[in-house]
Formats: structure tokens, sequence, C-alpha cells
């Protein structure tokens, strides 16, 4: 006669924590699978490259009437010209999309069975991170190179720029790069706020709002304080040529930007291991 040996139930003690690669492939899985991502990125395949052609249209049908000032500063950098046609809206999909990627789990109670599913909270935001920002950059990595040449295809024999010329490249590239460290920092702020609503309005205050009012501020000050912004500084990467008026090149305003959003993050991840979900 022999004795059947009983498995021991398993408790929490032996629950299997999923593998990082798991949590990344369950975070794409939600990213992918959610209406809102694909009609955000949807609008922003739309709105940036309409509106380089449209503001690139307008501004080449009236070349002859620009102001000389403005005609030299375009001359000077046509690719930030181009890029920022487009990038002026279009980052908006990317800001608002960045909050609803975490603070919908909270408005719809998703949260809890994200984090029973992955008790170990960091992983579970290091992942949603990482696989939104490799969407967005890809995407935008994309939408940066389309909207380039379709702007440099309206500019013609006015303006010579070429992927060759110095600079270029790496400010269509960086074009991408900017709209994936936007896509962290608007997640990051999500994480913090917690709430829909809450989180696009902090997020497009600190794109659209704060850059005006920081350049009403007196003398150097002001400067500094305006340089230093997030997404004043973020957008340098997609310039070919450091501007006279910049206080950073193209990277340092891109390192800064990476220390506000992942100053952000790091402020995110210790309010989801000290508040309930």
């Amino acid at each position: 006669m022999t004795t059947a040996t009983a498995k021991p139930a398993t408790g929490p003690a032996g629950y299997d924590r999923p593998g990082f690669g798991r949590v990344m492939l369950a975070e794409w899985t939600k990213i992918r699978t959610v209406r809102s991502t694909l009609w955000s990125l949807i609008l922003l395949i739309v709105l940036d490259i309409g509106f380089t052609a449209l503001f690139v249209g307008l501004t080449m049908a009236q070349w002859d009437k620009t102001d000389p000032g403005d005609r030299a500063r375009i001359a000077a950098d046509p690719v930030s010209f181009i890029l920022g046609s487009g990038f002026f809206l279009g980052q908006l999909t990317i800001c608002v999309l960045g909050v609803l990627v975490i603070a919908s789990e909270y408005s719809t109670g998703m949260i809890r069975a994200s984090l029973l599913a992955v008790p170990r909270r960091l992983p579970m935001l290091w992942a949603k991170a990482l696989v939104f920002a490799l969407v967005v950059l890809v995407l935008g990595v994309a939408v940066s190179f389309v909207s380039f040449f379709v702007g440099a295809a309206i500019i013609g024999d006015r303006m010579e720029v070429s992927l060759g010329d110095e600079g270029v490249l790496r400010a269509v590239i960086g074009g991408g790069l900017y709209l994936a460290m936007l896509g962290l920092f608007a997640l990051a702020i999500g994480a913090i706020v917690r709430h829909t609503a809450g989180g696009i309005t902090g997020v497009i205050g600190f794109v659209l709002v704060l850059a005006p009012l920081a350049a009403l501020l007196p003398g150097s000050i002001g400067e500094h304080v305006h340089a230093y912004l997030p997404s004043e500084a973020g957008t340098l990467i997609a310039k070919a040529h450091q501007g006279q008026d910049d206080l950073l090149t193209p990277w340092q305003g891109y390192g800064v930007f990476a220390l506000w959003t992942f100053a952000l993050l790091a402020l995110a991840a210790f309010l989801l291991n000290r508040r309930d979900a």
C-alpha cells in the first residue's frame, strides 16, 4: 500500500511573483487594448503632420511679405521651424495620454487588480513607464521623420535642408526623444495626482502656461527660470543648432528635462508605496 504525499497548499509565502518581462507584457496588453490609446496616437499623427503642412505652407505662401527678422530666424534653423510647427499642438495628445495611462486605472479601480497581480508595486510602475515610453518613442520618431520630409518638400528651393546637414538627423530623432520623455513626464504627474482631470491640467500647465509666465519675470532671473522649465528645455533637442538666446545646448536641455521627469517618477514611486490604492 502506498501513501500519497499531499502537496501543500500555496499561500502568500509560496506566491509565484511574475517576472518583469511578464509585467511588461501585461502593461503592453493594457495599453494597446484601450481605445483612448489608439485614438490619441492617431490624433498625434494627424495633428503633427497636418499642422506641419499647414503652418509651413502658410509661411512659405507669405514668405516675400514676412518680416526680415522672422525670415532670418527661420533660415537659421529650418528644422526647428518644421518640427515645431507640428509639435505645438501634437504634444498635447501625449500629455493627455500619459496621464490617462495611469490615472484611468485609479478612476476605474483597475489599479487594485494590477497591484494584486504584482504585490511589489514598483515593478508595475516601471513596466508601465517603460512600455509607454517605447511606444511613444517609436511612433514619435516616425512622425518626426514624416513631418520633416513634408516640411522640407514645402520649403522647396527657398531654404536647403537635408538629413545630412550638421545636427539635422539628431534634431529629427530628437523630436521622438522629446515626445517619449514628455510621455513619461505626464505619466509621472498622473501617478502623483491620481486624478485624470487634475493630472491633465497639471501637465498642460507645465507645458503651455508656465513658460509664458516665466518669460514675464525681469532680467536674468526670468531668462534662467524660463530656460530650465521642463518643456522649454526639452524642446531644444529638436533644434539642429543652439540658438543665440538659448542658455542650454540641445543635449543639456534634454538632460534638464530628464532630471525633471526622473524626479517626478521618483516622487510617484515613493507615493505609490506610501498610499492606499
